[in-house]
């Protein structure tokens, strides 16, 4: 129909260029450090890194598409794992693709070291969430001297540390403390906010628990219902009172000293972690990266390269103009023509729809500065 209405013809087959797009990947990621640094101005000094996977509609497994923990609840079908390095801003830098059982902490360090030899860049503060928080991973980071902010999961500290921290906090919002622990120094705050929401879902808790005790079930992913050794179901209550203390807490560690990175700025950075999410979800749902019908690893490989080109593109649009990808979309798909072909004639009459909207938004400077306005 392209070809028929439009006189644009493609080739029938991506195959053949996919090894071609594997050979520029290097030069494709050359192409976003360039645009960081050159168009937004943005220093390398910390990126955010992030896994997702990809499943793929079918149950036969190879080397590369293997099962695992999903985070699309397909557990059942083979998938791949992908490590998503981007910048404060979430325009993203780096990525390398991975077996689906490969565990995401795993991932971290071939991205980073990769990222840095393949561009000659200094290694800048990552920023990862707390499952990436394992002490043989962060040991191979500080061997590197590579600095990082991860989440902390402060609740596999003991009980005394646990009392302590509450106790010193004294639940007074934005109250932040910094203490030594084994993976690095360790940053707790508690806010006011995070406690009502905390304690709400605590009571929630609870009352499931409560219900699962009176009727001898122990349930399945309830937290306050422990069994005890003659079989029966209780109430969990140490762990009750630990959950307690923790309300209104979130922990963050890192290895770089307060005199080179304050508190406050630890915070904010792990903070910034949204961007690489909403990077992930961006994919998922508006560039349509998932499920995955390739079974050969080269196309595999290809297709989430040309999904990491489309997400350059599309927060390039979204950071420039300040508008949602799907607001820039429905801009763009209101701009149509209608081709009426008179056979008897044999002339074709285009009508085109108002092009208001888009010159009146925010894409207009972008529509003058690539010669797309009419």
């Amino acid at each position: 129909m392209i070809e028929r209405y439009f006189h644009i013809q493609y080739g029938k087959s991506a195959y053949k260029t996919f090894q071609k797009i594997l050979n520029s990947k290097a030069d494709i990621e050359l192409a976003a450090l360039s645009v960081v640094k050159n168009i937004f101005s943005e220093s390398i000094y910390f990126v955010l890194y992030d896994v997702t996977t990809l499943y793929f509609e079918t149950y036969h497994q190879d080397e590369l598409r293997v099962t695992g923990y999903s985070k699309d609840d397909k557990s059942k079908q083979p998938q791949i794992v992908i490590g998503l390095l981007v910048t404060k801003s979430g325009f993203p830098l780096a990525h390398e693709v991975f077996s689906g059982n490969t565990f995401e902490g795993k991932t971290m360090l071939p991205v980073l070291e990769n990222f840095s030899k393949t561009h000659k860049v200094s290694m800048p503060i990552v920023v990862a969430d707390a499952a990436m928080l394992s002490e043989k991973v962060l040991s191979q980071l500080r061997a590197q001297n590579i600095s990082y902010i991860v989440g902390a999961r402060v609740a596999n500290l003991s009980f005394d540390i646990i009392k302590d921290i509450s106790e010193k906090l004294n639940k007074q919002d934005n109250r932040v403390l910094r203490i030594p622990s084994k993976p690095g120094e360790m940053i707790c705050s508690f806010s006011k906010d995070r406690y009502k929401q905390d304690k709400r879902e605590m009571e929630k808790q609870i009352e499931k628990a409560e219900k699962l005790v009176a009727r001898n079930e122990s349930g399945s992913r309830a937290k306050f219902v422990c069994k005890t050794k003659s079989h029966s179901v209780e109430m969990n209550k140490e762990l009750i009172t630990k959950t307690n203390l923790l309300l209104g807490i979130k922990g963050y560690c890192t290895n770089i000293n307060e005199d080179v990175l304050s508190n406050s700025d630890v915070i904010k950075y792990y903070h910034e972690l949204w961007h690489v999410e909403q990077a992930f979800r961006m994919s998922k749902s508006d560039l349509a990266s998932r499920p995955i019908f390739h079974h050969k690893e080269d196309a595999i490989r290809a297709h989430v390269l040309v999904c990491f080109m489309a997400l350059m593109l599309a927060k390039y649009l979204e950071i420039v103009s300040g508008l949602s990808i799907r607001r820039i979309r429905d801009l763009v798909w209101n701009v149509t023509d209608a081709y009426i072909r008179d056979n008897i004639a044999g002339k074709t009459f285009v009508l085109r729809s108002s092009f208001d909207e888009i010159i009146n938004s925010k894409l207009s400077m972008l529509l003058n500065k690539w010669n797309l306005s009419y």
